[in-house]
């Protein structure tokens, strides 16, 4: 979103940015984070509180931060090597 722009913002010379096209979300790699915890751990549930929401959540998070060789698969993107 252009509201997220900032010319503040110091990039290093040996970062590139990527503006990704709008309405997007399958090149947004987070996305796919997203989606895989909801297939796996968040998705078709009915909580009873707002405090199992969080505790389920947290939960979901933990488990995929313990598995830092999925978080690298799904969010891999051949197409980023490419250049």
């Amino acid at each position: 979103a252009g509201w997220h722009m900032t010319r503040k913002l110091v990039i290093p010379a040996n970062i590139t940015l990527l503006p990704l096209p709008a309405r997007s979300p399958e090149l947004n790699p987070v996305e796919n984070l997203w989606q895989f915890l909801r297939e796996n751990w968040l998705g078709n549930r009915i909580f009873a509180s707002y405090e199992a929401i969080l505790d389920q959540s947290c939960d979901a998070w933990n488990r995929l931060i313990d598995q830092p060789w999925r978080i690298m698969s799904i969010g891999l993107r051949a197409w980023a090597h490419e250049f």
